[in-house]
């Protein structure tokens, strides 16, 4: 029996998915095997120890001690894609926004409430001050092209704009999935110099960490607009609010609001709302669970953050699932301790990302004793049979 702890409101869809015969489903389990959680911080949580896998239920894996869970043999899954729609469309909006004063309107707007016949007139007045531009025709600068990234240029260039993006990392299949509207730029540089707008849809790395800084604004376009959907760190705040406040930037729209924003006039701060849509917590709880699941059963990982994609069907009488650092001589001693009780190994795959590797053997024979002599294996980090 496993246990499956959920460290915040995870929808029904998903958790529906772990067959009761099979696991108890709480947020307040013992000693649970898997834990799935949206937001929840895990930083200061002492990890249990027969914890197998954690499953965030979105893309950002920020509030999970990855290093620590790598250290300890647990694999961390995301859920790339399964909320991508909404935040695609939040940032559709964060360019309308950006371009037509909506949102300081509104705020006026309701400064009228009991105005009686006088509201017409007095809206008539107050409109001038909040006129803006269309965002067809104008050029729109898309700073990584993964999931999202790739879903906002297309709406983009389907809305009219003139569309340039940028990704060092851009794979075959994400390049084919992209509009042929779109301009692919070699640098952020040609993204400053020509753009009306910017997007980021990066991930945040020690690389990307406050990209959007006053050299790179100074490099821009005047009253350039910028939308943030992705992380609050890949803009240097400080940078951002002396652009407002200098002319050098027209609008920052953030869905990762920080008290240093909040309130600056040209800042239009959302409560981190881009992926808080019905459809999107259903769709990340599905495949959080569904990949916990497979796990757990048959040892297959898919969109890990701290392991590399390993999946092969069993077919002989069991499989040896090695979670180990990524170093010299392991899968041989591993593979030697198979043959030496006796195995046969039907089929196997082993692969590595950065630091660790996993390496999961299909074995004809009896599994007595195999895990534990495997252990044993100098740079073994975790040792199962399924």
């Amino acid at each position: 029996m496993y246990n499956i702890q959920t460290l915040n409101k995870i929808a029904a869809c998903g958790t529906d998915l772990f067959d009761r015969s099979k696991y108890t489903v709480s947020s307040d389990s013992a000693d649970p095997s898997a834990i799935i959680l949206r937001s929840a911080s895990m930083h200061e949580m002492e990890l249990p120890a027969g914890l197998l896998a954690i499953g965030r239920a979105g893309a950002g894996t920020n509030n999970i001690p990855v290093d620590k869970c790598s250290e300890k043999g647990i694999v961390v899954f995301n859920t790339p894609g399964a909320n991508a729609n909404g935040v695609k469309e939040l940032t559709i909006a964060g360019l309308l926004l950006a371009s037509r004063k909506v949102t300081a309107a509104i705020d006026e707007c309701k400064t009228l409430k009991g105005k009686g016949d006088e509201v017409p007139a007095l809206v008539e007045k107050i409109k001038g001050a909040y006129g803006g531009q269309e965002i067809k025709g104008k050029k729109l600068g898309v700073i990584g092209l993964g999931a999202i990234g790739a879903l906002v240029a297309n709406a983009a260039a389907d809305l009219g704009m003139e569309v340039y993006g940028f990704d060092p990392f851009l794979s075959v299949g994400g390049a084919l999935s992209l509009s042929r509207k779109l301009k692919y730029v070699k640098s952020v540089k040609e993204i400053y110099e020509d753009c009306d707008y910017i997007s980021l849809n990066a991930p945040l790395t020690p690389e990307t960490k406050k990209m959007i800084n006053a050299e790179a604004i100074s490099q821009m376009k005047k009253n350039v607009r910028i939308v943030n959907f992705a992380r609050a760190d890949l803009v240097d705040d400080t940078a951002v609010i002396d652009a407002l406040k200098n002319g050098g930037m027209a609008c920052y729209v953030t869905d990762f609001p920080t008290d240093a924003v909040i309130g600056v006039d040209g800042v239009i701060a959302i409560p981190h709302l881009g992926a808080s849509t019905e459809e999107s917590e259903d769709n990340c709880a599905v495949m959080a669970s569904n990949q916990i699941i497979d796990y757990l059963e048959n040892g297959n990982i898919t969109n890990s953050v701290n392991l590399p994609n390993v999946s092969i069907t069993k077919s002989a009488d069991f499989k040896l699932c090695v979670i180990h650092k990524n170093a010299d001589g392991i899968l041989t001693q591993i593979t030697k301790v198979v043959a030496d009780s006796g195995g046969n190994i039907e089929n196997m795959e082993s692969k590595s990302k950065k630091d660790y590797a996993y390496t999961v053997l299909d074995v004809k024979g009896s599994s007595d004793g195999v895990a534990d002599k495997v252990k044993g294996i100098d740079g073994v980090i975790s040792v199962r049979i399924v």
